[in-house]
């Protein structure tokens, strides 16, 4: 399991796809507004303005969990 805290949301994508993209199935993004194709502009419009939103990659048995929240110290 992998866990990371990032500033840019390409770097996130990036790292979803990699995570995600190890076998033959193909990759999509689970969004609360759906099943979609990964795109980082989808990606970006779905975070946009939100807070404790989550978004799945998921390849066959391959899933990346992707969540935007505020931090609290």
């Amino acid at each position: 399991m992998f866990y990371g805290v990032y500033s840019s949301i390409k770097a996130v994508h990036r790292d979803a796809l990699k995570i995600t993209n190890k076998a033959n199935f193909p990759v999509y993004m689970e969004t609360p507004a759906g099943i979609v194709a990964p795109s980082l502009t989808i990606l970006r419009n779905t975070f946009k303005g939100k807070c404790d939103i989550v978004v799945f990659y998921r390849a066959g048995r391959n899933m990346a969990k992707v969540i935007k929240t505020k931090l609290k110290e």
